[in-house]
């Protein structure tokens, strides 16, 4: 297990590095002058080398990404090229938005994944087991800005029990209010994910209760529900924590429209703003951050399902 741990480890690392190599390249690529943006139409050749100079973008490529690179090592992704402001710091204070965000979906996806997906497996010949599919079906088809929208309209507009959008300005020191906030777009994100995952939990259950070893431990006296939590629900978690994982990642991406929608001042609204702002330094340690935590969700993953699956832990 050790290591198997330490070779995902290995390749976390390599992947990394070919993420922040990829991340800087492509940018580099994009349309646009930031000089030009700070400096305005009105500034002269002169006075946008300085503006260059002052920004390190008088340097080589090399020599920019290898600087980048050495403060990303000691956890520092630079500073605004337009306000000065150190974009680790405002990747902290935005994910104090975006991560509970993120905490709430999933926690919604698997409260309605997990117990519909095992009931609509364990009653798949009657109507309640084919009733659940076919929502989870629409779930997958409905988009989350949509799904947004609608409640919304539903819980905002109309019964006015949740706020539409904003976040507190004091971020945390009320919790109920920040909470509050959150509560709509963790639905729209969670019901979204949380219909994918619902089919994927059906079909692992549905599995397991056509193995030999639930009908050996039926036919020792145990029912259907205690033969699934003593011996099914374990085999039936492998492909479902796989396709969790993937799910994570979509989530992390999916926040990107959500905050938007709710105005949320999160990673996704800040990415989207900078972008705009032709601000790279801070695009590229956000997306860096985003792919850096999709990777290390993969890596979890792997490690989990190491454990989860004890045939896995005899493959070296």
């Amino acid at each position: 297990m050790t290591l198997f741990v330490l070779r995902r480890a290995g390749l976390l690392v390599v992947s990394l590095f070919l993420a922040s190599l990829l991340v800087f390249a492509l940018l580099r690529l994009l349309p646009g002058d930031v000089a030009a943006t700070i400096g305005g139409i009105q500034a002269t050749p002169e006075q946008l080398a300085v503006i260059r100079a002052g920004l390190g973008l008088d340097t080589s490529l090399v020599v920019q990404y290898g600087e980048w690179l050495a403060g990303v090592a000691r956890g520092d992704f630079g500073r605004s090229q337009l306000n000065g402001t150190s974009v680790s710091a405002e990747l902290a204070a935005k994910l104090q938005v975006t991560a509970p965000l993120i905490a709430g979906s999933v926690l919604v996806a698997v409260a309605v994944a997990v117990p519909f997906g095992t009931w609509a497996a364990v009653r798949h010949r009657g109507w309640a087991g084919g009733g659940i599919s076919a929502l989870a079906q629409v779930g997958i088809a409905v988009p989350a800005l949509w799904l947004a929208l609608v409640l919304v309209l539903v819980f905002s507009v109309t019964l006015r029990w949740l706020p539409a959008q904003g976040f507190p300005a004091d971020r945390w020191a009320e919790p109920g209010a920040a909470l509050e906030s959150l509560v709509l777009p963790s639905i729209a994100l969670g019901l979204t994910e949380g219909a994918v995952l619902l089919r994927f939990v059906r079909s692992a259950v549905l599995g397991v209760l056509h193995s030999d070893y639930l009908r050996t431990a039926r036919a020792k006296g145990l029912t259907r529900s205690r033969a699934l939590l003593r011996h099914g629900f374990r085999n039936a978690a492998v492909p479902v924590v796989s396709v969790l994982g993937l799910q994570l990642a979509t989530l992390i991406v999916g926040t990107i429209v959500v905050e938007r929608v709710f105005t949320l001042p999160g990673v996704g609204s800040m990415l989207v703003t900078d972008v705009g702002n032709r601000d790279l330094v801070k695009v590229q340690g956000e997306v860096f951050a985003v792919v850096a935590a999709v990777l290390l969700i993969g890596f979890a993953v792997d490690v989990v399902h190491r454990i989860v699956d004890p045939r896995l832990q005899e493959v070296r």
